[in-house]
C-alpha cells in the first residue's frame, strides 16, 4: 500500500519523507488556506515547493467546474512538475476532462467519490486514481469501508488500471482496514500514519530493555 499524506504543511511533508514511508501528497484549497496560502500564484508556487520535497504523486486540485476550464487548469498544474497529478471532481464535465487529460498523458485523481458507479465512470475515463471518501460516508451512517471493498472487486473484475486511493481516513483502524480491503493507496494526516507506531506493550518493553541495560552498567 502507498502512503500519501493529506496536507499542505511543508514541515509535515518533510517529516514523512525523512521517515522513508512517503509515496505522495494530496492537498486542496482548504488545506492551502489553513497554511495561509492563498492566491493563484502563491498556490502554484506552493505546489512546486511540495514537488521539491517528495519523489512523486502530488495531487493538485482544479478550481473550475466546466470542461474547458478544467482542462486548461489541469494543463497549467501539470506544467509545474512531472510529479503533479491533477485532481478533478466526479461531475460530468470532470469525467470529460479526465478523458482529455489522460489522452495527453497527464495523470489524474478523480475526487469526491461516494459510490461504485462514480468510480466505474472515472476508471472508464482513464483516471490514474479514484478517491473514495470513506470517513464522510461513515459520518452519514454508511459504511465507507464497504465502498473500498466494492471497488477492489470491481476493478479486479475488469482489470482497470486505476488505483483506489482511500481518502477521508480519520484514524488508525481506518488505515488498517483499507489495507486489509486491498486499497492501493491511503491518504491521511501524518498523525494517523505515525499513530501506527504506538502500542503500550512496545513502550513498556522498550522501557524495560533500557532499564535492564542501565542496571548492567552500574
Amino acid at each position: 500500500m502507498k502512503f500519501f499524506i493529506d496536507t499542505a504543511n511543508l514541515d509535515e511533508i518533510r517529516e514523512a519523507q525523512d521517515m522513508g514511508i512517503l509515496d505522495g501528497v494530496t492537498t486542496n484549497p482548504s488545506l492551502m488556506a489553513k497554511e495561509g496560502i492563498t492566491g493563484e500564484k502563491n498556490i502554484l508556487d506552493h505546489y512546486k515547493a511540495i514537488c521539491e520535497i517528495v519523489d512523486d504523486n502530488v495531487s493538485a486540485e482544479v478550481i473550475a467546474t466546466d470542461y474547458k476550464k478544467m482542462v486548461d487548469e489541469g494543463k497549467t498544474l501539470a506544467k509545474i512538475d512531472d510529479k503533479i497529478v491533477v485532481k478533478i471532481p466526479i461531475i460530468k464535465d470532470g469525467v470529460k476532462a479526465i478523458s482529455a487529460l489522460t489522452a495527453e498523458g497527464i495523470r489524474t485523481n478523480c475526487t469526491l467519490i461516494f459510490n461504485a458507479g462514480q468510480a466505474i465512470l472515472a476508471a472508464k475515463a482513464g483516471a490514474s486514481y479514484v478517491s473514495p471518501f470513506l470517513g464522510r460516508l461513515d459520518d452519514m451512517g454508511s459504511e465507507g469501508l464497504v465502498l473500498i471493498e466494492q471497488l477492489v472487486q470491481i476493478y479486479d473484475n475488469y482489470a482497470f488500471e486505476t488505483e483506489i486511493l482511500a481518502a477521508s481516513i480519520r484514524h488508525n483502524m481506518h488505515l488498517i482496514q483499507c489495507a486489509e480491503a486491498g486499497a492501493d493507496v491511503a491518504t491521511c494526516p501524518l498523525k494517523v500514519i505515525t499513530g501506527l507506531l504506538n502500542h503500550p506493550l512496545t513502550e513498556n518493553g522498550l522501557e524495560k530493555f533500557l532499564a535492564d541495560y542501565n542496571k548492567g552498567k552500574n
